[in-house]
């Protein structure tokens, strides 16, 4: 079974983006209402996209920010959940809405966004005590945390191409120089985007970590999965080297950050399985690691899925 573990439900009924509307101009007075959407609406946003895509590009079951999607397409879609976040709250208050996410919904993770202000890094940085209730709940509920940033409120930072990225090495780093994983030893990250400049930058981790006297790198870096959303051959081969096989997890970030054709090669950016197929070096039990056995552990809630 091939499981892509970052996913994004971008063609949404066009419903949704009215109701998202209605909530930025009621953000000083919010309302209650119903999303008048049908479930022919939503099969139709994704027949032509998304499952159309797994079918094309050989991927089984992706996971998705959407309840409703999974209880149509159960086969194909499992839920992670995003978290209430907001600039100053303690991040504590999220761990109800987790709870709620995985034992009602079934949902298998969640998205943690590490800097809530939208690209202003105006709270805590992950290794504080500011964040240990949730990580706490994320713990004792047995689900991982994917870190990814939501969009940029700062006009100096582009949301997918600079933003995103800085807050990938910004909270692998916050997550080094603390003893967040000393404290919660069984706590799952997920870091997307292949670690952001981590793999390309793991001479100056490594330097970092002898410096400071923090665990060394190569170490540290076997706590945290990693995602393969990095789009090119080199980078796919490099990411796989330094975090190492057993900590690779598949993803596209399907429809997402860069949906659109390569001139070079006349494919999509995003369908990325055919790097991780044309390195000649991995065995098939490392495949079978990367496509489905290392999604496995670090989500053990996709036990209800049949294995490939």
């Amino acid at each position: 079974m091939v499981i892509d573990a970052h996913g994004h439900y971008t063609t949404v009924p066009p419903g949704l983006r009215v109701f998202r509307a209605l909530q930025i101009s009621q953000m000083g007075r919010p309302v209650k209402s119903a999303i008048n959407i049908s479930d022919d609406e939503i099969r139709a946003s994704l027949e032509k996209g998304q499952i159309r895509l797994l079918d094309e590009r050989g991927i089984d079951v992706m996971l998705e920010l959407i309840y409703r999607v999974c209880k149509l397409y159960p086969s194909r879609f499992v839920g992670v959940c995003s978290l209430p976040q907001s600039p100053g709250v303690s991040p504590g208050e999220s761990a109800q809405e987790l709870e709620r996410c995985v034992k009602e919904f079934g949902f298998v993770g969640c998205n943690l966004n590490p800097d809530p202000s939208g690209g202003y890094w105006t709270g805590p940085p992950l290794g504080d005590e500011w964040w240990y209730p949730l990580y706490d709940t994320l713990q004792a509920l047995d689900v991982p945390a994917m870190i990814h940033a939501s969009a940029t409120c700062n006009p100096a930072f582009h949301t997918t191409g600079s933003h995103y990225l800085n807050t990938d090495a910004t909270a692998f780093l916050q997550l080094m120089e603390s003893r967040v994983f000393r404290d919660f030893p069984k706590l799952r990250i997920v870091m997307p985007h292949g670690g952001g400049n981590v793999p390309y930058q793991a001479a100056r981790y490594r330097a970092l970590a002898i410096m400071n006297k923090w665990e060394p790198f190569d170490d540290f870096v076997k706590r945290i999965y990693f995602d393969t959303t990095v789009y090119n051959q080199d980078a796919m081969g490099l990411l796989i080297k330094v975090v190492g096989v057993d900590n690779i997890i598949f993803a596209s970030e399907m429809l997402g950050g860069v949906n659109t054709t390569d001139p070079v090669t006349g494919k999509s950016f995003d369908d990325n399985r055919r790097f991780i197929d044309a390195i000649d070096w991995l065995t098939d039990e490392d495949r079978q690691k990367i496509f489905e056995g290392n999604a496995r552990k670090a989500y053990p809630r996709l036990a209800v899925l049949a294995r490939g």
